[in-house]
């Protein structure tokens, strides 16, 4: 199933919107559909084009999977409110660490994420509500990365030729699928989004789950979670298109107080980037990368090493796993 690309210079936002509401309302008829807010560019946008298109027949839901950034779940229900769009928040986190545990390899990672979010917890959900449509925000990137073999995304189905009705019991809409990140953000600013919003970093689906390289625990979540605030308060005002603290799987050896200190390492990435395709690492400067790793290593427990990654996409991937 092939994807015809809308570009950014041949899109017209207001067009596409009326377009894709038209379409999901038609869709969806009278009936109900419901869909998970992340807070990321992506599915807010499709989560106001839902609303726009459907109202209260748009049962919105925070998929809260214990993988996600400090404070995130409360800052993004508070924000949605103030544009009338109620948001309910699912605990979810026990389904998500039972489902990881024990698995190291990424693509089983994400398949074990891909499964719980779809067939677990959304299937219950579509249940509770007699939804018979899920609307996300797959965009063309995401099917390329797939079908090309590099990384599966979770939000990947069709292309793939697995069919969500007879695997799930629902449907999938995806209005943003012709679209990149570039232009997802010109659609996003169109529907009255702010520019926190619109421009707001990448973040994978599979949440900080990607961001540990191994096995993927409560324990370690909470390391890289500190270590992803710390990083994105210093990196904030950097104009990069992404930035990230990675966990590794192998300890390192370090010194404290003039003693041995097996730890944690830390690897930092921060990326330059229109629309993910390619990508150049930010050359930061020297004195940032001093406070990062100083910042790092004195408040997140265990860590003795925080490294920088130099290595441009392609070869390398913006996410690490």
């Amino acid at each position: 199933m092939q994807v015809k690309e809308i570009r950014v210079q041949d899109l017209n936002p207001q067009e596409f919107i009326q377009e894709k509401t038209k379409e999901i309302s038609s869709l969806v008829g009278e009936g109900l559909a419901i869909n998970a807010l992340s807070g990321g560019v992506d599915s807010s946008a499709v989560t106001m084009l839902g609303h726009r298109a459907l109202g209260e027949r748009l049962k919105t839901y925070f998929i809260d999977n214990g993988l996600m950034r400090q404070d995130e779940p409360q800052e993004i229900v508070s924000l949605f409110k103030g544009f009338g769009v109620p948001v309910e928040i699912v605990e979810a986190q026990e389904n998500f660490f039972a489902a990881l545990k024990g698995i190291t390899d990424p693509e089983e990672k994400r398949e074990a994420i891909t499964q719980t979010f779809y067939k677990d917890v959304f299937g219950q959900l579509v249940k509770k509500s007699g939804a018979k449509y899920l609307l996300q925000g797959t965009i063309l990137t995401d099917v390329d990365e797939t079908v090309a073999g590099i990384k599966r995304q979770h939000n990947v189905f069709a292309q793939l030729g697995i069919d969500p009705q007879a695997a799930f019991g629902y449907r999938i809409i995806e209005p943003l699928v012709e679209l990149r990140k570039d232009s997802v953000r010109k659609v996003a600013e169109a529907l009255g989004l702010p520019e926190s919003v619109y421009n707001r970093m990448p973040f994978p689906g599979p949440a900080l789950s990607a961001r540990v390289i191994g096995e993927v625990t409560p324990e370690k979540i909470k390391l890289v979670r500190l270590a992803t605030a710390i990083t994105e308060e210093i990196l904030g005002s950097s104009a990069a298109f992404q930035y990230m603290a990675i966990l590794h799987q192998d300890r390192v050896t370090g010194m404290r107080d003039g003693k041995r200190d097996y730890g944690f390492q830390i690897e930092i990435r921060c990326w330059d980037s229109i629309d993910a395709r390619q990508a150049q690492p930010t050359k930061l400067a020297y004195e940032t990368l001093e406070k990062l790793a100083q910042r790092i290593v004195t408040q997140v427990p265990g860590v003795v090493s925080v490294t920088y990654n130099i290595t441009s996409k392609p070869p390398s991937t913006m996410e690490a796993i």
